[in-house]
């Protein structure tokens, strides 16, 4: 058996490849995947601890982290579709949508 601290560790390393993908790409949907990254490792982490501790209370917040997720992908991949069609890019700096 795997012992919970090397899924903390895998969890810490994606946590920071995701928040380092978010800051140095320049694109919606790179930066929209690497929140969903860094989500999914937040859940690990979870399941890591709550397996460690013998609970099912990580289980539980992991049901509604994805559940949230979900509806969070679903949100954000429309907006990203909509700033695509009216502005033909996705590129942060080509996009100015509080300039009026």
């Amino acid at each position: 058996m795997i012992p919970p601290n090397y899924f903390l560790i895998l969890s810490i390393i994606l946590f920071v490849l995701g928040v380092i993908a978010f800051f140095i790409k320049k694109d919606l949907l790179t930066m929209f995947m690497a929140v969903e990254v860094m989500l999914n490792a937040t859940n690990l982490a979870f399941l890591s601890l709550a397996r460690s501790a013998n609970s099912i209370d990580g289980q539980v917040i992991v049901f509604f982290i994805i559940t949230v997720a979900a509806s969070e992908a679903a949100v954000g991949l429309a907006i990203i579709l909509l700033v695509l069609r009216q502005k033909k890019t996705i590129k942060t700096e080509d996009i100015k949508l509080m300039k009026g």
